[in-house]
Protein backbone atom coordinates (compact mmCIF):
# COMPACT_ATOMS: atom_id res chain seq x y z
CA UNK A 1 0.00 0.00 0.00
CA UNK A 2 1.72 3.48 -1.13
CA UNK A 3 1.22 6.70 0.88
CA UNK A 4 0.45 9.70 -1.25
CA UNK A 5 1.75 13.12 0.19
CA UNK A 6 -0.59 15.86 -0.80
CA UNK A 7 1.03 19.09 -2.21
CA UNK A 8 -0.86 21.49 0.96
CA UNK A 9 -0.13 25.34 -0.47
CA UNK A 10 -0.59 26.05 3.41
CA UNK A 11 1.15 23.51 5.29
CA UNK A 12 3.76 23.95 2.83
CA UNK A 13 4.34 27.59 2.11
CA UNK A 14 7.06 28.74 3.89
CA UNK A 15 7.15 32.26 5.44
CA UNK A 16 10.63 33.57 5.22
CA UNK A 17 10.02 36.66 7.69
CA UNK A 18 9.56 33.57 10.32
CA UNK A 19 13.02 32.59 9.69
CA UNK A 20 15.84 33.28 12.52
CA UNK A 21 18.56 35.09 11.02
CA UNK A 22 21.95 34.89 12.23
CA UNK A 23 22.43 38.40 14.58
CA UNK A 24 25.94 39.57 14.41
CA UNK A 25 26.80 42.21 17.72
CA UNK A 26 29.52 44.64 17.05
CA UNK A 27 30.59 46.75 19.57
CA UNK A 28 33.18 49.64 17.64
CA UNK A 29 35.92 51.61 19.48
CA UNK A 30 37.15 54.55 17.46
CA UNK A 31 34.44 56.63 15.57
CA UNK A 32 36.70 59.38 13.79
CA UNK A 33 37.30 59.24 9.81
CA UNK A 34 37.62 55.18 10.18
CA UNK A 35 35.29 54.43 12.07
CA UNK A 36 32.43 56.21 11.30
CA UNK A 37 32.48 55.26 7.69
CA UNK A 38 32.40 51.97 9.02
CA UNK A 39 29.22 53.23 10.90
CA UNK A 40 27.62 54.55 8.14
CA UNK A 41 28.44 51.72 5.63
CA UNK A 42 26.93 48.88 7.93
CA UNK A 43 24.05 50.81 8.57
CA UNK A 44 23.54 51.63 4.85
CA UNK A 45 24.35 48.07 3.40
CA UNK A 46 21.89 46.40 6.48
CA UNK A 47 18.82 45.52 4.54
CA UNK A 48 20.56 44.28 1.47
CA UNK A 49 23.14 42.10 3.34
CA UNK A 50 19.62 40.57 5.31
CA UNK A 51 18.31 39.68 2.28
CA UNK A 52 21.71 38.28 0.59
CA UNK A 53 23.26 36.73 3.61
CA UNK A 54 20.51 35.67 6.49
CA UNK A 55 22.92 38.07 8.48
CA UNK A 56 21.43 41.03 11.29
CA UNK A 57 24.84 43.02 11.63
CA UNK A 58 23.45 44.83 15.09
CA UNK A 59 25.94 47.70 16.61
CA UNK A 60 25.51 47.37 19.89
CA UNK A 61 28.26 50.18 20.98
CA UNK A 62 30.02 52.70 19.65
CA UNK A 63 32.71 54.24 21.41
CA UNK A 64 35.44 56.90 21.43
CA UNK A 65 38.23 57.61 24.00
CA UNK A 66 35.76 59.51 26.58
CA UNK A 67 32.47 58.20 25.75
CA UNK A 68 30.35 55.09 24.90
CA UNK A 69 26.72 54.50 23.22
CA UNK A 70 25.35 51.32 24.52
CA UNK A 71 22.24 50.10 22.77
CA UNK A 72 20.89 46.49 22.74
CA UNK A 73 18.82 47.09 19.41
CA UNK A 74 21.84 48.78 17.33
CA UNK A 75 22.54 52.59 15.90
CA UNK A 76 19.91 54.00 13.58
CA UNK A 77 21.70 56.03 11.20
CA UNK A 78 21.20 59.47 13.58
CA UNK A 79 23.73 57.40 15.75
CA UNK A 80 25.97 61.16 16.30
CA UNK A 81 23.08 63.12 17.63
CA UNK A 82 22.14 59.94 19.94
CA UNK A 83 25.50 59.39 21.20
CA UNK A 84 26.30 63.14 21.67
CA UNK A 85 22.84 63.33 23.40
CA UNK A 86 23.15 59.55 25.64
CA UNK A 87 27.12 58.70 25.62
CA UNK A 88 28.42 58.09 28.68
CA UNK A 89 31.63 57.86 30.30
CA UNK A 90 32.89 54.35 30.71
CA UNK A 91 35.42 51.91 30.73
CA UNK A 92 35.69 48.80 28.55
CA UNK A 93 34.84 46.66 30.59
CA UNK A 94 30.97 47.79 30.79
CA UNK A 95 30.61 47.11 27.45
CA UNK A 96 31.50 43.42 27.95
CA UNK A 97 29.26 43.40 30.86
CA UNK A 98 26.52 45.12 28.84
CA UNK A 99 26.93 42.32 26.01
CA UNK A 100 26.76 39.29 29.12
CA UNK A 101 23.74 41.37 30.58
CA UNK A 102 21.97 41.35 27.74
CA UNK A 103 22.76 37.50 26.34
CA UNK A 104 23.98 38.92 23.22
CA UNK A 105 25.98 36.24 21.11
CA UNK A 106 28.36 36.41 18.37
CA UNK A 107 30.06 39.15 19.34
CA UNK A 108 32.87 40.95 17.40
CA UNK A 109 35.04 44.01 19.06
CA UNK A 110 35.86 46.30 16.21
CA UNK A 111 39.15 48.52 16.47
CA UNK A 112 39.38 51.59 14.78
CA UNK A 113 41.59 53.77 17.67
CA UNK A 114 45.24 54.27 17.06
CA UNK A 115 45.49 53.85 21.01
CA UNK A 116 48.29 51.36 22.28
CA UNK A 117 46.59 51.38 24.83
CA UNK A 118 43.79 50.30 24.50
CA UNK A 119 45.21 46.84 22.60
CA UNK A 120 45.78 45.38 25.93
CA UNK A 121 41.93 44.72 26.33
CA UNK A 122 42.24 42.78 23.32
CA UNK A 123 42.63 39.49 25.91
CA UNK A 124 39.72 40.26 27.76
CA UNK A 125 37.50 40.50 25.21
CA UNK A 126 38.68 37.07 24.17
CA UNK A 127 38.12 35.97 26.94
CA UNK A 128 34.84 36.93 27.12
CA UNK A 129 33.93 35.56 24.13
CA UNK A 130 34.68 38.73 21.33
CA UNK A 131 36.34 38.04 17.99
CA UNK A 132 38.87 40.45 16.88
CA UNK A 133 39.18 43.15 14.16
CA UNK A 134 41.54 45.84 14.00
CA UNK A 135 42.50 48.67 11.38
CA UNK A 136 44.88 49.50 14.64
CA UNK A 137 48.34 48.42 13.86
CA UNK A 138 49.63 48.20 17.63
CA UNK A 139 48.87 44.94 18.48
CA UNK A 140 50.53 43.43 16.06
CA UNK A 141 53.51 45.44 16.39
CA UNK A 142 54.21 45.49 19.92
CA UNK A 143 56.68 42.87 21.76
CA UNK A 144 57.07 39.42 20.68
CA UNK A 145 55.99 37.95 24.21
CA UNK A 146 52.17 40.11 23.69
CA UNK A 147 51.76 39.01 19.95
CA UNK A 148 52.56 35.34 20.81
CA UNK A 149 50.19 35.80 23.96
CA UNK A 150 47.05 37.37 22.25
CA UNK A 151 47.63 34.35 19.91
CA UNK A 152 47.51 31.27 22.45
CA UNK A 153 44.32 33.09 23.85
CA UNK A 154 42.66 33.48 20.29
CA UNK A 155 43.21 29.89 20.30
CA UNK A 156 42.36 28.47 23.38
CA UNK A 157 39.05 30.72 23.39
CA UNK A 158 38.21 29.87 19.69
CA UNK A 159 38.06 33.64 18.27
CA UNK A 160 39.28 34.92 15.36
CA UNK A 161 41.49 38.08 14.74
CA UNK A 162 41.58 39.75 11.56
CA UNK A 163 43.38 43.31 10.55
CA UNK A 164 43.62 42.58 6.66
CA UNK A 165 43.60 46.95 6.71
CA UNK A 166 46.37 46.86 8.95
CA UNK A 167 49.16 46.80 5.73
CA UNK A 168 47.39 48.10 2.21
CA UNK A 169 43.87 49.47 3.28
CA UNK A 170 41.68 47.76 1.43
CA UNK A 171 43.88 45.65 -0.46
CA UNK A 172 43.80 41.62 -0.19
CA UNK A 173 47.66 41.37 1.26
CA UNK A 174 47.51 39.59 4.44
CA UNK A 175 45.59 36.96 3.33
CA UNK A 176 47.60 36.38 0.07
CA UNK A 177 50.48 35.67 2.17
CA UNK A 178 49.17 33.79 4.84
CA UNK A 179 47.72 31.50 2.33
CA UNK A 180 51.36 31.46 0.41
CA UNK A 181 53.07 30.43 3.83
CA UNK A 182 50.82 28.14 5.12
CA UNK A 183 50.80 26.28 1.95
CA UNK A 184 54.37 25.69 2.53
CA UNK A 185 55.17 28.54 -0.57
CA UNK A 186 58.66 29.54 0.37
CA UNK A 187 58.70 33.63 0.63
CA UNK A 188 61.96 34.96 -0.27
CA UNK A 189 61.37 38.72 -0.39
CA UNK A 190 58.66 41.26 0.06
CA UNK A 191 59.07 44.81 -1.37
CA UNK A 192 57.43 47.84 -1.97
CA UNK A 193 55.72 51.34 -1.16
CA UNK A 194 53.74 50.91 1.63
CA UNK A 195 52.45 54.11 2.16
CA UNK A 196 49.48 55.88 -0.07
CA UNK A 197 50.60 59.43 1.10
CA UNK A 198 54.44 58.98 0.65
CA UNK A 199 53.60 57.24 -2.96
CA UNK A 200 51.65 60.89 -3.45
CA UNK A 201 54.44 63.08 -2.31
CA UNK A 202 57.11 61.52 -4.34
CA UNK A 203 55.26 60.19 -7.34
CA UNK A 204 54.07 64.17 -7.61
CA UNK A 205 57.94 65.55 -6.74
CA UNK A 206 59.28 62.95 -8.94
CA UNK A 207 56.83 64.21 -12.22
CA UNK A 208 56.72 67.46 -11.69
CA UNK A 209 58.79 70.76 -10.91
CA UNK A 210 57.65 71.92 -7.37
CA UNK A 211 59.29 72.50 -4.40
CA UNK A 212 59.17 69.43 -1.93
CA UNK A 213 57.36 71.78 0.51
CA UNK A 214 54.37 72.46 -2.26
CA UNK A 215 54.45 68.63 -3.14
CA UNK A 216 54.22 68.46 0.81
CA UNK A 217 51.36 71.30 1.60
CA UNK A 218 49.18 69.75 -1.45
CA UNK A 219 49.31 66.71 0.20
CA UNK A 220 48.04 68.36 3.34
CA UNK A 221 45.17 69.72 1.79
CA UNK A 222 43.80 66.51 0.02
CA UNK A 223 43.79 64.66 3.52
CA UNK A 224 46.40 62.26 2.08
CA UNK A 225 48.79 62.38 5.36
CA UNK A 226 48.65 62.52 9.02
CA UNK A 227 47.35 65.80 10.80
CA UNK A 228 51.06 66.03 11.63
CA UNK A 229 52.41 64.97 8.39
CA UNK A 230 55.65 64.17 10.37
CA UNK A 231 53.76 60.84 11.24
CA UNK A 232 54.09 60.08 7.41
CA UNK A 233 57.38 61.25 7.15
CA UNK A 234 59.51 59.77 10.14
CA UNK A 235 58.71 56.07 8.33
CA UNK A 236 57.68 54.48 11.22
CA UNK A 237 54.33 53.93 10.25
CA UNK A 238 55.75 51.66 7.11
CA UNK A 239 58.46 50.22 9.46
CA UNK A 240 55.18 48.94 11.02
CA UNK A 241 53.21 47.53 8.36
CA UNK A 242 56.84 45.92 7.60
CA UNK A 243 56.94 44.19 11.08
CA UNK A 244 53.78 42.83 10.78
CA UNK A 245 54.40 41.14 7.56
CA UNK A 246 57.62 40.06 8.41
CA UNK A 247 55.51 38.04 11.94
CA UNK A 248 52.89 36.41 9.18
CA UNK A 249 55.77 34.99 8.28
CA UNK A 250 56.99 33.63 11.36
CA UNK A 251 59.73 35.74 11.63
CA UNK A 252 61.05 36.63 14.99
CA UNK A 253 61.34 40.48 14.74
CA UNK A 254 61.07 43.69 16.97
CA UNK A 255 60.73 47.31 15.77
CA UNK A 256 63.56 47.78 16.92
CA UNK A 257 65.31 45.56 14.03
CA UNK A 258 63.92 47.95 11.77
CA UNK A 259 66.45 50.38 9.62
CA UNK A 260 64.14 53.46 8.99
CA UNK A 261 65.44 56.20 7.21
CA UNK A 262 63.27 59.56 8.88
CA UNK A 263 63.37 62.07 6.16
CA UNK A 264 62.61 64.64 8.89
CA UNK A 265 65.31 67.12 9.77
CA UNK A 266 66.72 66.66 12.87
CA UNK A 267 66.25 69.92 14.07
CA UNK A 268 62.34 69.56 12.85
CA UNK A 269 61.76 66.40 14.77
CA UNK A 270 60.77 67.96 18.01
CA UNK A 271 59.15 71.04 17.68
CA UNK A 272 55.47 71.60 17.72
CA UNK A 273 53.69 70.75 14.71
CA UNK A 274 52.76 74.71 13.84
CA UNK A 275 56.44 75.40 13.87
CA UNK A 276 56.93 72.12 11.72
CA UNK A 277 54.41 73.74 9.15
CA UNK A 278 55.60 77.44 9.27
CA UNK A 279 59.29 75.84 8.38
CA UNK A 280 58.64 73.11 5.84
CA UNK A 281 60.31 75.39 3.38
CA UNK A 282 63.62 74.29 4.88
CA UNK A 283 63.23 70.92 3.42
CA UNK A 284 62.79 72.28 -0.47
CA UNK A 285 66.67 72.45 -0.34
CA UNK A 286 67.75 68.97 0.65
CA UNK A 287 64.92 66.95 -1.28
CA UNK A 288 66.12 69.35 -4.73
CA UNK A 289 69.88 68.33 -4.22
CA UNK A 290 68.77 64.85 -4.11
CA UNK A 291 66.56 65.12 -7.21
CA UNK A 292 69.22 66.98 -8.94
CA UNK A 293 71.40 64.19 -8.29
CA UNK A 294 69.44 61.80 -9.74
CA UNK A 295 70.38 59.58 -12.52
CA UNK A 296 68.16 60.84 -15.54
CA UNK A 297 64.65 58.24 -16.04
CA UNK A 298 64.79 57.18 -11.96
CA UNK A 299 62.62 58.31 -9.83
CA UNK A 300 62.46 58.51 -5.86
CA UNK A 301 60.04 55.60 -3.36
CA UNK A 302 60.06 55.23 -0.28
CA UNK A 303 59.91 51.65 -0.30
CA UNK A 304 59.84 48.59 2.78
CA UNK A 305 62.07 45.91 1.94
CA UNK A 306 61.57 42.57 4.00
CA UNK A 307 64.47 40.60 2.30
CA UNK A 308 67.37 37.78 4.05
CA UNK A 309 67.34 34.57 4.91
CA UNK A 310 63.31 34.52 5.69
CA UNK A 311 63.87 30.53 5.85
CA UNK A 312 65.09 31.34 9.58
CA UNK A 313 63.14 33.07 12.63
CA UNK A 314 65.76 35.95 13.17
CA UNK A 315 67.53 35.60 9.69
CA UNK A 316 65.53 38.86 7.76
CA UNK A 317 66.07 41.67 7.12
CA UNK A 318 64.18 45.00 7.27
CA UNK A 319 64.88 48.39 5.67
CA UNK A 320 62.47 51.16 4.87
CA UNK A 321 64.11 54.09 2.93
CA UNK A 322 63.80 55.99 0.00
CA UNK A 323 65.26 55.02 -2.80
CA UNK A 324 66.03 55.88 -6.94
CA UNK A 325 64.10 53.49 -9.09
CA UNK A 326 64.14 53.42 -12.84
CA UNK A 327 60.96 55.07 -14.08
CA UNK A 328 60.45 51.99 -16.57
CA UNK A 329 59.82 49.47 -13.11
CA UNK A 330 56.97 48.48 -11.46
CA UNK A 331 57.95 50.46 -8.70
CA UNK A 332 59.01 53.16 -10.61
CA UNK A 333 55.68 53.22 -12.44
CA UNK A 334 53.05 53.58 -9.72
CA UNK A 335 50.75 56.94 -9.84
CA UNK A 336 48.74 58.68 -7.40
CA UNK A 337 48.32 57.54 -4.03
CA UNK A 338 48.80 53.96 -4.92
CA UNK A 339 50.49 51.40 -2.76
CA UNK A 340 52.17 48.37 -3.98
CA UNK A 341 53.58 44.95 -3.17
CA UNK A 342 55.89 42.88 -4.58
CA UNK A 343 55.87 39.22 -3.14
CA UNK A 344 58.98 37.08 -4.40
CA UNK A 345 58.33 33.34 -4.03
CA UNK A 346 60.86 30.34 -4.86
CA UNK A 347 58.44 28.78 -7.05
CA UNK A 348 57.80 32.35 -8.99
CA UNK A 349 61.44 33.17 -9.06
CA UNK A 350 62.37 36.52 -10.34
CA UNK A 351 58.90 37.27 -11.05
CA UNK A 352 57.33 38.38 -8.27
CA UNK A 353 53.71 38.46 -7.37
CA UNK A 354 52.29 41.90 -7.82
CA UNK A 355 49.54 43.70 -5.47
CA UNK A 356 48.67 46.94 -6.37
CA UNK A 357 45.99 49.60 -5.82
CA UNK A 358 44.71 52.20 -3.50
CA UNK A 359 46.52 51.89 -0.05
CA UNK A 360 45.04 55.00 1.53
CA UNK A 361 41.64 56.73 2.71
CA UNK A 362 39.19 56.53 4.90
CA UNK A 363 36.11 54.67 3.07
CA UNK A 364 38.48 52.28 1.52
CA UNK A 365 39.81 51.17 5.21
CA UNK A 366 36.45 50.99 6.66
CA UNK A 367 35.12 48.65 3.79
CA UNK A 368 38.53 46.52 3.93
CA UNK A 369 37.57 46.45 8.04
CA UNK A 370 33.54 45.51 7.20
CA UNK A 371 35.15 42.67 4.87
CA UNK A 372 36.66 41.88 7.78
CA UNK A 373 33.28 41.36 9.99
CA UNK A 374 31.67 39.86 7.32
CA UNK A 375 34.13 36.91 6.65
CA UNK A 376 34.10 36.37 10.80
CA UNK A 377 30.09 36.62 10.68
CA UNK A 378 29.72 33.85 7.73
CA UNK A 379 31.57 31.38 10.04
CA UNK A 380 29.85 32.33 12.97
CA UNK A 381 27.21 29.50 13.95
Amino acid sequence: MSTQVLDNPVINRIDLNTIKKKKINIAIFGHGNVGSHLVNQIISSKEEISRRRDLELNIFAIANSKTVLLQQDGLTKNWIDEKIESGKEYNPEEVISFAKTNNLQNLILVDNTADASFVRNYSNFVENGFHLVSSNKIANTLDLNFYKDLRQKLTSKKRQYLYETNVGAGLPLIDTIKLLHLSGENITRIRGVFSGSLSYIFNTFSEEDKPFSAVLNSAIHKGFTEPDPREDLCGNDVGRKLLILARELDLHNEFEDISIQNLIPKDLRKVSKEDFLNRIQELDVPFQIKKKNQSKYFVFRYVADLHGDLSKETGALLDVSLVSVPKNSMLGALKGSDSIFEIYTESYGDNPIVIQGAGAGAAVTARGVFGDILRISDKEN
